[in-house]
């Protein structure tokens, strides 16, 4: 089976998942499973939990040059190396890690475990539940960062990691690293936050929001039961649209203006059913996302994402950011309109250890944690001095 693109190309239909499956090409992957269910914040446990997740250089007998990377929504452990059997792409943080980088493995063994509830290797909705060959679907319970972070805390154990040098993310991996430093304050030596925020604000739970209907109103999403479907089955237009309103949210609206202005797609004509370049680019980049993520991890974890308040249960936000005991460093992006810079200034202001708020100027929006590789490896290396 195959769709016709408007160059009138045919591509083979995309699975009903973009997941990674049992029987697919393990790749760089190794594996970690927790030994009892997870317990989970909003009740009940998860059973049969296991992360997958990558690592690079070698550990000190002692763990002390352990780096631990967290990727954001849409990552995975791949964060080096290049794109190929199991790895559908290269990795997302090439230029920071590796010999002679700014995260040196021949000095720092860097860890990357793809996020609970995830896709790619993790446990998650297109999991298969214990003792059955089904996967979990839409009865995957609901999850929060605090969960994703305390399965991490188990991978560290296991790996015998007992204090990370540096705990490092951007925008979700953020939020995950946060919480990492006011759950576990003594196992977190160095923090790098980066365009991400102490709790999930309206306007981000309201962008999230439009994402979550574009899924769900898909009538393949079939309540997050589809993943049997066969290829084009799938929720890939929910997801697509998901993934546009996303992507337009993460990058600057002079950077579009720039790179687009008002052009037509090559030969296409707006005016008769043609595509503006803007829109032939999100196409680009909702039909590469359906082809490697998976819906129901979309949702789960913006939800867990709309759920993040580093603040419940500890007083607010101002006294859980008190408990971080690491060097950190927080920055932001001054083009960023998802995650402003107020937000990574209340951060600043908050955590003990951290000085004033570092600004990174970049064209991109949010994306620029992802792509400004010289300003973000220029704070890597000075936390790791």
């Amino acid at each position: 089976m195959s769709s016709v693109l408007r160059s009138g190309t045919q591509v083979p239909l995309p699975p009903a998942s973009g997941a990674w499956r049992e029987g697919d090409p393990p790749g760089r992957r190794r594996w970690h499973a927790l030994d009892e269910p997870l317990p989970l914040e909003a009740g009940g446990e998860l059973p049969g939990v296991r992360l997958a997740f990558e690592t690079w250089g070698r550990m000190a007998p002692d763990g002390s040059n352990a780096v631990l990377v967290l990727h954001a929504l849409t990552g995975d452990s791949h964060a080096a190396g290049p794109a190929g059997p199991g790895h559908p792409s290269p990795g997302w943080w090439d230029g920071l890690i590796g010999p002679g980088r700014a995260l040196d493995t021949d000095r720092w063994f860097v860890v990357a475990p793809n996020v609970l509830g995830g896709c790619q290797g993790s446990t998650g909705p297109a999991s298969p539940r214990p003792g059955g060959e089904r996967p979990w679907g839409g009865a995957f319970p609901y999850l929060t960062v605090r969960d994703q972070v305390a399965a991490e805390a188990s991978l560290a154990d296991a790996l015998g990691i007992d204090r990370w040098a540096l705990v490092v993310g951007g925008s979700m991996g953020g939020m995950r690293a946060v919480e990492w430093a006011v759950s576990y304050p003594e196992r977190v030596a160095g923090l790098l936050l980066l365009a991400t925020s102490a709790a999930a604000s309206a306007e981000q739970i309201a962008w999230a929001s439009l994402q979550l209907h574009a899924i769900r109103s898909d009538p393949h999403w079939r309540d997050g039961d589809y993943h049997d479907a066969p290829p084009g089955g799938g929720p890939h237009a929910g997801l697509g649209l998901a993934r546009r309103i996303a992507h337009v949210t993460y990058r600057s609206e002079p950077e579009l203006a720039a790179r687009f202005g008002r052009e037509p797609q090559g030969a296409e004509d707006p005016w008769r059913g043609g595509r503006y370049q803007v829109e032939s680019y999100l196409d680009h980049h909702a039909a590469k996302l359906v082809r490697r993520f998976d819906a129901g991890s979309y949702v789960v974890l913006t939800e867990a994402m709309n759920g993040h308040d580093v603040g419940r249960g500890r007083g607010g936000v101002r006294d859980a950011l008190r408990r971080v005991t690491a060097r950190t460093l927080v920055a932001g992006i001054d083009s960023d309109r998802l995650y402003p810079p107020a937000q990574q200034a209340e951060l600043a202001a908050h955590i003990p250890g951290a000085d004033r708020l570092r600004l990174l100027e970049s064209p991109y929006g949010h994306d620029g944690f992802l792509l400004e590789d010289e300003q973000v490896g220029a704070l890597v290396r000075e936390l790791l001095a």
